[in-house]
């Protein structure tokens, strides 16, 4: 079973951009139109997430949260959410995550949570299937599976993640958007995404190339920075120095380095647009380097996720429900209220 949170707002402002952008037409009312839109849903999306009943848990349950890294501005706010609520219901989260992306490291975490007796992991996949054995062995030892943000392929109890290619083709509209308020209508865009194995990612960059179908723009082929900002920054220059018009950051390490390889090439012609949200791509995005970024929420994410653990635990049957935790567009408009 699926559910979205709000996600008929959400789509609204897909179907809100696309209305007004016919034949990739630019006019400003398409990015308000979207970043109105979005921020809606996700806002929404929060209180809807903050206002629902505090889960009891039947005993003293011990949850493991294992997300890609433990750096990540995305991930301290997804620990964060899911503390918050851990606190409230009375159970334990422990954070376990690797300091990098690395499925080795990851694998490593899970089997550490198996062997330290936990009753829960939530868990964010690096690899859909390099985990996917670890975590089938945790599960046949009873523990149960939560998905927050990145899915692999073993059965959980249900996910919480961003509809991430609907996401995608968003960034892609922004793109469009940005480039035609420029007076560019045509020229080649990079694409700097984690790997080719992280399941999140590869759907955002899907939702990305299929905004750009049947326009005049050419997408190169994509390059990867395993999240590491300053590898993405020398892949974004490698861009630059082919002279694309526009580089796509599918994370925050991504989209941190190509916001700083724009900062570098001295060009205000280059359109940078982003994914995930931290102080540092607000700050690119305020100085302008960045036109804008999909902003997440991995609170919501977290909060859910833990509330979704307690619920499995107590004998609840939650079908693996896959809820959609809502993206906005944060542009030089709106940044500052974030």
């Amino acid at each position: 079973m699926k559910k979205k949170i709000l996600s008929v707002l959400l789509c609204a402002a897909m179907i809100g951009t696309m209305s007004v952008v016919p034949a990739f037409a630019a006019e400003e009312e398409t990015t308000e139109a979207a970043t109105e839109a979005t921020t809606e849903a996700a806002s929404e999306a929060e209180t809807e997430a903050a206002e629902e009943e505090t889960v009891v848990a039947n005993g003293d349950y011990k949850i493991a949260l294992i997300t890609m890294d433990s750096v990540d501005q995305h991930w301290v706010s997804l620990k964060e959410g899911a503390e918050a609520e851990a606190e409230a219901d009375s159970v334990t989260v422990d954070f376990m995550a690797p300091d990098v992306k690395d499925d080795a490291k990851q694998i490593e975490c899970i089997n550490n949570a198996v062997a330290g007796g936990y009753d829960a992991i939530m868990v964010a996949a690096n690899s859909e299937d390099a985990i996917s054995g670890a975590l089938q062995e945790a599960v046949d030892a009873g523990i149960k599976i939560v998905y927050v943000d990145s899915p692999a392929n073993v059965e959980a109890e249900a996910t919480y993640s961003t509809d991430n290619k609907a996401a995608g083709k968003i960034a892609g509209e922004q793109m469009i958007a940005a480039l035609e308020e420029k007076g560019i209508t045509e020229g080649t865009i990079g694409i700097v995404n984690i790997n080719t194995s992280t399941n999140s990612t590869i759907l955002r960059e899907e939702g990305f190339r299929e905004a750009l179908d049947g326009s005049n723009y050419e997408i190169l082929e994509t390059q990867y920075c395993e999240g590491d900002a300053a590898k993405a920054q020398t892949i974004a220059e490698n861009y630059i120095t082919e002279g694309v018009v526009g580089i796509f950051g599918a994370n925050e390490g991504a989209a941190t380095g190509t916001g700083n390889a724009i900062k570098a090439s001295g060009s205000d012609s280059i359109v940078g647009v982003g994914f995930d949200k931290s102080d540092t791509l607000k700050g690119l995005i305020e100085d302008g380097y960045l036109y804008c970024t999909m902003a997440q929420n991995p609170d919501v994410m977290g909060k859910l996720g833990v509330q979704a653990c307690i619920k499995a635990l107590n004998g609840d049957d939650l079908g693996g429900e896959v809820t959609d935790t809502g993206v906005t567009v944060l542009n030089k408009d709106n940044v500052a209220d974030f």
